[in-house]
């Protein structure tokens, strides 16, 4: 049996349509992979839902392109897979929706990310606070960005961290992917599948499409 976690809460980074639905998407996953990811996290979404674990879900929102763009690297980097990066999320688009598939209405949104970090001008922390948080779950896209990057700010500021390994995926491939995995593990937090994490929750039936 897993050790029980201390009053966790879900921090979902950046599951929308603009890295998810490849008929809108500006920076996506493979159809293939995005499809996959969706699978596997849904189930488990609602899992913690129906244990009273809170989610919440962090999505990326631009008012114009220039809020990215005038990040000297954002700017000037036009890889094949970021060639879009201008037209990323911007405010009213359809990428800054929300996956149906993993959202709800019991879900809090916070919509202001600008940067790879969860909590740079965002109000993530004070949620946190709010809900009485010790662990964070951390899901989402992109395992080398910002879920890394989110990683180090959660150990920052004393939360427990784990790393849901069903609910994460990169569109910088499998090698940047895995990369991010063992940076977590080795110097941050746990970084768990699903079938050992329900074990430390207080989940009562396991999602049968979540293996």
């Amino acid at each position: 049996m897993a050790t029980q976690l201390e009053r966790p809460v879900l921090v979902s980074i950046d599951m929308h349509r603009g890295h998810l639905d490849p008929a809108v998407a500006t920076l996506p996953l493979s159809a293939e992979r995005s499809r996959a990811l969706i699978a596997r996290a849904a189930p488990i979404y609602s899992a913690l839902r129906n244990a009273g674990v809170p989610i919440v879900q962090v999505v990326t929102r631009y008012r114009r392109s220039h809020e990215s763009e005038s990040n000297p690297f954002w700017g000037g980097k036009r890889s094949a897979v970021r060639a879009r990066s201008h037209e990323h999320n911007l405010f009213g688009s359809p990428g800054t929706e929300i996956v149906p598939e993993l959202s709800a209405p019991s879900d809090i949104v916070v919509d202001s990310k600008k940067r790879y970090s969860a909590y740079l001008h965002t109000d993530l922390e004070f949620v946190l606070r709010d809900l009485g948080a010790r662990t964070v779950l951390l899901a989402g896209v992109n395992t080398n960005s910002c879920i890394l990057c989110s990683a180090f700010e959660t150990v920052n500021r004393d939360f427990e961290l784990v790393v849901i390994k069903d609910c994460v995926d990169s569109m910088d491939g499998e090698d940047a992917h895995r990369m991010a995995l063992t940076l977590i593990e080795t110097c941050l937090g746990r970084v768990m599948e699903w079938d050992e994490l329900r074990d430390a929750l207080p989940i009562p039936a396991e999602p049968s499409s979540a293996r």
